[in-house]
């Protein structure tokens, strides 16, 4: 990473989330409170004020389609994962709806984001091969988040392709429905890598593409459903790729 030409796009990033300051007491009072649905408002007016935000900082914009596929209730948003501004992209594509990101944990340690991933109901999970069991926590600690009415998002690839290319998708990751038996929502993003992983730092005026399928239902599946729900989705998703 080119760190001198990024300390100005970091500085814009850290000026970013101070905007959301005024949402962390009542979405703490919501929680405390046991208002779920109170917090989910006001986490999604918060991430819409840090998204529109971020956008006229950086010069983003998202071409969004198929919001009408996002369903009332809790669900779970499965993307192929092109680059950092995935997030930001998710976040204008459902706002107005609550959404938590299923982070990877070597972000834990990063001031203010590791924070406000906790803070509007995401989680960290392990990267490290083989601690099964935490990732087990994770995922039936996500899949009560879910029960109680908060959406999640995931990446099953599990790290940036940093292009159009997709890697395979982990099985473990479409467990978040499964157990909590909510719809998956396949989201295509596309063209995200141009706004930083393509020249390693932050490129104005750029446009990226989203397009949310319609949700796929998991609480009747059969066990050979489940197993073929990786690939199923992949394919979706795949689909509206660029060849």
């Amino acid at each position: 990473m080119k760190i001198w030409g990024n300390i100005g796009g970091f500085i814009k990033l850290v000026h970013s989330i101070t905007r959301v300051r005024k949402y962390i007491k009542p979405i703490e009072r919501a929680k405390e409170a046991g208002d779920f649905e109170e917090e989910r408002r006001q986490i999604a007016e918060a991430c819409s004020t840090w998204i529109n935000g971020l956008m006229k900082d950086f010069d983003m914009h998202f071409d969004i389609s198929g919001r009408e596929n996002i369903p009332e209730g809790p669900c779970v948003f499965i993307a192929n994962h092109q680059a950092y501004c995935d997030v930001m992209a998710m976040l204008k594509a459902v706002e107005g709806k609550q959404l938590g990101f299923i982070a990877k944990e070597e972000f834990k340690p990063v001031p203010l984001l590791s924070a406000w991933v906790l803070r509007i109901r995401g989680l960290f999970i392990p990267t490290q091969r083989g601690d099964t069991r935490e990732s087990l926590r994770v995922i039936n600690t996500g899949a009560e988040y879910i029960k109680d009415g908060f959406s999640l998002m995931i990446f099953p690839e599990g790290r940036r392709s940093w292009g159009p290319e997709m890697g395979e998708f982990k099985p473990g990751s479409f467990k978040l429905a499964t157990k909590a038996k909510v719809p998956i929502v396949p989201v295509t993003i596309d063209g995200t890598y141009k706004m930083f992983e393509e020249n390693e730092r932050m490129t104005p005026g750029q446009t990226a593409t989203v397009i949310i399928h319609p949700p796929i239902e998991t609480s009747n599946l059969t066990k050979e459903e489940q197993k073929a729900l990786p690939d199923k989705v992949a394919d979706i998703i795949r689909s509206a790729l660029p060849h």
